[in-house]
């Protein structure tokens, strides 16, 4: 394998604006709101920024399709901009776009920044006119609720869970993430609920129940980086945050098409996790990772990924999860910001929103939701369906830990 990036950038700066129905903003602004957090954490000028990515999903609401939207709105100085969209990783891509552009030596200094605006579209989903010839050949009826729950299906299956018991667990992740969004102020929802009040949710798609499901929102996320020398020069002092690997594993058809795949897991997590923790010197990531954010667009999906992340062992991640394991007070720390279920999920924030709740635990300014310090973390951005998507594994820690 080659040598990988770790430790050879670190994040200068990072912001994130609030998320939520912030329909007296535009996406210009969401942009704006935390590119100026992020510059100002960063204590640079914008005319610094030698390149960006700019992620957006969904091009054909607000912003278009190329990288002139982000260009103008933040009047970023006629550096190169490149629009990045992959499904609901598109948020992390940019980070991996601006860390591979630094630790290349091509530039000094590279941006990442995402925005999604949704909340205008009127869907209660995501907006979407066709699949494309492909997927409406292979899927055609297909949502997502549809699809997360026939993971729920194949995870009781394969593992022998009883329904009943399975949905306690998952009742146990979605009153989780309430209680944990409810200590941040940049959450969409930040409302406490019972475990009783999931269970007793109307059906959206069996076994998920409304609570089981995270919802769409607005908002974006910034951040700024360069390499630790560059960072000394700039007069950045205290703990620097660091890269230690990121990673990107894409289906490549085999779970639509092959037997060997059961539906229980995320193949593309376990591949890309693999890869992360070999990049970052991970070899015990329960002992190692003080805490993680991962993508859960439904509360089975968190479950699933303790497994796929080597945090649980297969068909064991209903016990962890109901022994309060990734609780914020368990052995792992689990979506300590609220994670999807209480954001919700403007695709191209999400990836860089997880990556900020990582930077801030990190550097010891989380609030009133801060850990007792930890020192690596983990972000976990999965895009698609489980039998067809994108996965990218961010790892971060301070600087030679």
């Amino acid at each position: 394998m080659a040598q990988g990036i770790r430790d050879k950038v670190v994040i200068l700066g990072m912001g994130c604006s609030r998320f939520g129905e912030r329909w007296e903003s535009s996406a210009e602004d969401l942009l704006a709101e935390s590119f100026q957090e992020a510059i100002a954490d960063a204590g640079i000028d914008r005319d610094q920024i030698e390149a960006a990515w700019f992620g957006l999903s969904m091009d054909e609401q607000n912003l278009g399709k190329s990288g002139l939207s982000a260009s103008q709105s933040l009047r970023l100085p006629n550096i190169p901009v490149t629009r990045v969209e992959n499904l609901c990783a598109t948020g992390s891509e940019t980070l991996r776009g601006a860390v591979y552009a630094v630790a290349s030596g091509a530039v000094d200094v590279a941006m990442a920044i995402g925005v999604e605006k949704l909340k205008d579209t009127g869907y209660g989903g995501l907006p979407e006119r066709s699949k494309g010839t492909f997927n409406d050949l292979w899927q055609p009826s297909a949502t997502a609720p549809g699809s997360f729950a026939q993971f729920a299906s194949a995870y009781s299956t394969q593992h022998g869970v009883a329904m009943d018991t399975l949905k306690e667990a998952m009742a146990h992740i979605s009153w989780k993430s309430h209680e944990n969004g409810s200590k941040n102020p940049k959450a969409h929802l930040r409302r406490q609920i019972s475990k009783d009040a999931v269970l007793k949710a109307p059906m959206v798609a069996y076994p998920l129940g409304l609570f089981d499901c995270c919802g769409v929102s607005d908002g974006s996320a910034c951040a700024i980086v360069t390499t630790p020398e560059m960072a000394a020069k700039l007069g950045k002092t205290g703990e620097l945050i660091a890269i230690k690997a990121s990673q990107v594993s894409v289906s490549n058809g085999m779970e639509m098409t092959h037997g060997s795949w059961d539906g229980s897991f995320a193949h593309t997590t376990r591949v890309a996790v693999a890869r992360a923790y070999h990049e970052a010197g991970i070899t015990d990531p329960v002992k190692e990772l003080a805490m993680v954010e991962v993508h859960d667009c439904f509360s089975i999906t968190e479950l699933v990924t303790m497994e796929d992340l080597g945090l649980s062992k297969p068909g064991e991640g209903y016990r962890d999860v109901l022994a309060g394991k990734f609780d914020a007070d368990g052995e792992v720390a689990c979506n300590i910001d609220g994670g999807l279920k209480c954001f919700g999920h403007p695709i191209g924030a999400s990836g860089l929103r997880m990556v900020y709740e990582c930077y801030q635990q990190l550097r010891g300014t989380a609030g009133d939701r801060q850990l007792t310090r930890p020192k690596k973390a983990l972000a976990h951005n999965l895009g698609g369906f489980p039998n067809f998507n994108v996965c990218a594994v961010t790892v971060l820690g301070q600087l030679g830990s």
